[in-house]
């Protein structure tokens, strides 16, 4: 089976994000000032092949904890989709 795994790594929320922070005083200075604590992170797609969801899930939580993210600095999400034949 095919399923395409949608990876979301974003900064701890306890630490400092310089790239937010940078963007978000360039709002500022655009005057819009309505918005607030701008953090940037990284949307990362895979595609893989898996004997099943369970098998996927894995191969995808494997690649999260062992290369993709940095757990000291990062957390991290995902959603898992089987795609269509």
């Amino acid at each position: 089976m095919k399923f395409i795994a949608e990876i979301k790594i974003m900064p701890h929320k306890e630490l400092l994000d310089p790239q937010g922070k940078a963007v978000n005083n360039g709002l500022h200075k655009m005057q819009l000032h309505a918005i607030e604590n701008v953090r940037i992170g990284k949307n990362i797609e895979l595609h893989l092949e898996a004997a099943s969801k369970e098998d996927a899930d894995n191969q995808t939580m494997e690649a999260c904890e062992k290369l993709l993210v940095n757990k000291i600095m990062e957390q991290y999400s995902y959603t898992l989709s089987a795609l269509d034949a």
